[in-house]
């Protein structure tokens, strides 16, 4: 005989009916609002109107017509999706031309696509790892990487936010076979930069591979934009992997995963968010190809790109507000609270300027900020307007 743990519960569950279910779910909606955490979906119109500081268009090319014409150009041939996973009918020439001109570059050996940089990250760190692996993370590192080390089955240290020393100790005490350590390049509340090549001499110091996640350094670090594990002369080294989206500086959409060949053959075979995934929409691979190539031919749009941000940052630190000093192509300003950050974020959009409003739990010190995305195709101009809207609506007290 099966005996319930809790009959109270059971008795309760059959007495109040199916509508009862999710009851809990209003409750949670409740205690959200309370925190001033509420979120909700806006549809913004084809021609919006407002000056776009909010989106991750990095370098300004979503509506470039040499983009725009390579999506359109890449469904009208290969259709309006990839049909299957990579390793079936979703891998087009596309695709491969993709990932050959993304490797080269990047200075990498190989690169593979995936259908977005959130499952590029869970590929790299659960096929890379195993029950015999210690992680060393950033406290402070993307959500997806947080997701993947939960995923991964190792065991997994916590290290302090931008802490090479600390990443060094957690390496040294270490009892596993293998170890690896994970940080982004380019941290999307603040804009700051990880010491990437203090972390790759504490890793190799101790036998440990590197994982970068360069979402926020493709097309705005390194040379000409080729991220910033080329800017820390770390292009092509064996034992470090990037991770990338094309979905910021790339105008598109999809991931990508970086490094050794030998890496990207383990991916290719192992990794369930590759084998199991539909295959990256052919216009979304134009889109990022039409890009990638744009770059190349104009390499100062990725030293605009921190020209504005640097820009940005200075003129809102001398108006008096907390701004932070980016080493990329983002700045936040902070807000008291959540709930005045979601205001001030209303009474910019009302004043003709889209920004970003992040809030816990998407901040991991619990500060909430606006979050300014530093376009390379902003005029001086523009700047000036946006610093102005910001300082005009900025809450008081």
């Amino acid at each position: 005989m099966v005996h319930s743990a809790r009959p109270d519960a059971a008795s309760s569950a059959s007495t109040s009916g199916p509508a009862a279910v999710f009851d809990w779910l209003d409750e949670a909606a409740g205690l959200r609002a309370a925190a001033g955490l509420t979120r909700t979906l806006r549809s913004r119109p084809a021609e919006d109107p407002v000056l776009d500081l909010a989106s991750n268009d990095y370098l300004g090319l979503v509506h470039h017509p040499v983009v725009t014409r390579a999506a359109a150009d890449a469904a009208l041939r290969w259709g309006g999706g990839a049909t299957g996973s990579r390793l079936v009918t979703g891998t087009t020439a596309l695709h491969t031309e993709l990932e050959q001109e993304l490797a080269d570059f990047c200075g990498v050996e190989a690169a593979l696509v995936f259908s977005s940089g959130y499952a590029a990250n869970l590929a790299a760190l659960t096929a890379l790892t195993d029950p015999d692996t210690l992680i060393v993370s950033d406290a402070n590192n993307h959500a997806s990487l947080i997701d993947g080390c939960r995923l991964s089955r190792s065991d997994v240290h916590r290290a302090p936010h931008d802490d090479p020393a600390a990443v060094a100790e957690a390496l040294a005490g270490r009892t596993h076979r293998r170890a690896l350590v994970v940080s982004d390049s380019v941290f999307s509340v603040d804009g700051n930069a990880a010491r990437i090549g203090a972390l790759s001499a504490a890793a190799r110091a101790h036998g440990a591979a590197l994982l970068i996640d360069d979402a926020h350094g493709l097309g705005v670090l390194g040379p000409g934009g080729s991220g910033a594990p080329a800017a820390a002369g770390l292009a092509g080294a064996p034992d470090t992997v990037a991770t990338v989206t094309l979905s910021k500086s790339l105008a598109s959409q999809g991931g990508a995963v970086l490094g050794p060949r030998r890496v990207i053959r383990h991916l290719t075979e192992t990794a369930r968010t590759f084998i199991f995934d539909t295959g990256l929409a052919p216009a979304a691979v134009g889109a990022a190809l039409g890009a990638l190539r744009l770059l190349r031919a104009e390499p100062h749009r990725a030293g605009r790109a921190l020209e504005v941000a640097r820009s940005l940052s200075a003129q809102l630190t001398a108006a008096g507000l907390t701004a932070s000093a980016p080493d990329a192509a983002v700045v936040s300003v902070r807000a008291p609270g959540p709930e005045a950050a979601v205001q001030w974020a209303a009474d910019c959009r009302a004043a003709g300027l889209a920004v970003g409003c992040f809030r816990p739990p998407s901040v991991p010190d619990g500060v909430s900020r606006l979050r300014l995305t530093a376009r390379g195709d902003l005029t001086d101009r523009q700047i000036a307007e946006a610093v102005a809207v910001i300082r005009r609506t900025a809450p008081r007290g």
